[in-house]
């Protein structure tokens, strides 16, 4: 088969980093290697057990049909009670909730719901492949560079000269907390960009919050629909993958305005249809069973990983982070002084067996994503193996001298 017998949308994207890496480093397992690595954004932990118990009793009794499209009325309900209780968003779970296979799907929808060829997207760098998926609906993404020392976090500046210079803007893309940075945008911060934003009253916001209930220090993350003025142009995507450990159980939402879910919710009609009917069952249950307790152990031990790992890089020669991070499950560290960051990572899997993904895959050249979400035993040995990697690049470099 030819190139031009494909259709052209795909020569505009490229493989994901992540999962090339990992599959690199399945290879390389099946062949006998001894790998460490924090490539995956997974929790290391089980969902709550009651999620699982609702899963089997949802199994037993029969409730493997098909659902609606937008998901059980139950599951859209309890999202509904959710989000009203914890962030004061007040959705129709009739219509204003889609529920999908994944947060990734529900991102797709709400990008291709309201962009199309021409249109233009602005994206804040360091960024999770969001560019693809807006090239995937024929449009152009356009890459907002942050900075290190603001903790990569975009700034209302920067954000205005984005839409001043790019007049068919027609959507923003938010990740709070951040994917791969760890960055939370705080509320004084999330009124600013709203500020700038009711000066370009055609730009709709896709909120990417699936992070939300992994933040540290005792910090809240506000949504960004409940900003004054923002509700009825926000995108809300949630899903139960990070803060539940669900991730093999493909479950997310969309939430927003009833005619923006419509057009997702028509979408995904003729795709996938709706999501599966027993991960729902146990979305309930996440949504329902779980108590505070759980969420606040996980976030604990996970505030531990994070410190240990900042802790250990801050000895690393050559080795920088500007701002800790306050969400999420990742450490995104500049290595510039050691070349390509896809070369150190390469360089890392072969010579140390540490699998990390390169910065330069989510707009962050001269850095490397470090996925802290894994048992400490594993981040210690990967803190072990980075260490001696860059003590000898730095010995090497002084011998060159």
């Amino acid at each position: 088969m030819v190139a031009s017998q494909l259709n052209p949308l795909l020569s505009l994207i490229q493989p994901s980093k992540t999962v090339e890496i990992f599959s690199l480093v399945k290879q390389m397992e099946a062949d006998g290697a001894q790998i460490t690595s924090l490539c995956v954004g997974e929790p290391d932990y089980d969902p709550p057990q009651c999620v699982l118990q609702a899963i089997v009793n949802a199994a037993q009794s029969g409730k493997t049909r098909y659902t609606a499209v937008t998901g059980s009325l139950e599951l859209r309900q309890a999202i509904a009670r959710d989000l009203h209780k914890r962030k004061g968003l007040a959705y129709d779970a009739l219509t204003e909730i889609v529920v999908g296979n994944g947060a990734k799907q529900s991102v797709y929808e709400g990008i291709l719901a309201v962009v199309g060829a021409g249109d233009e997207v602005l994206v804040p760098a360091p960024h999770w492949p969001y560019p693809d998926m807006v090239k995937l609906c024929g449009a152009n993404p356009v890459i907002v560079a942050t900075k290190a020392e603001s903790g990569y976090l975009m700034t209302p500046e920067e954000l205005r000269r984005a839409l001043e210079s790019h007049p068919n803007t027609k959507l923003l893309i938010l990740c709070n907390p951040s994917n791969p940075t760890g960055g939370v945008y705080l509320q004084q911060h999330l009124m600013e960009l709203s500020q700038v934003l009711l000066d370009y009253p055609d730009v709709f916001v896709l909120s990417d919050e699936i992070y939300e209930r992994l933040v540290y220090d005792d910090i809240h993350c506000v949504s960004f629909a409940s900003l004054p003025f923002m509700f009825h142009r926000t995108m809300t995507v949630n899903g139960f993958s990070k803060s539940h450990a669900m991730t093999g159980l493909r479950l997310g939402y969309l939430a927003a305005p009833a005619k923006l879910a419509a057009a997702a919710s028509k979408i995904q009609s003729q795709t996938t249809s709706c999501a599966n009917s027993l991960s729902q069952a146990g979305g309930v249950a996440a949504l329902t069973q779980v108590n505070e307790s759980w969420y606040a152990k996980n976030i604990q031990t996970m505030k531990r990983k994070r410190d240990y790992v900042l802790q250990r890089l801050a000895n690393m020669p050559n080795v920088h982070v500007a701002v800790a991070p306050m969400g999420a499950f990742y450490v995104l560290p500049n290595v510039a002084a050691y070349g390509d960051d896809t070369q150190v990572c390469l360089d890392l899997l072969h010579k140390k067996q540490l699998a990390l993904v390169p910065g330069s895959s989510f707009g962050a050249p001269g850095t490397v994503r470090i996925s802290y979400a894994t048992s400490h035993d594993e981040l210690e040995t990967a803190m072990d193996k980075m260490e001696s990697y860059f003590a000898e690049m730095a010995a090497a470099a002084v011998e060159q001298k």
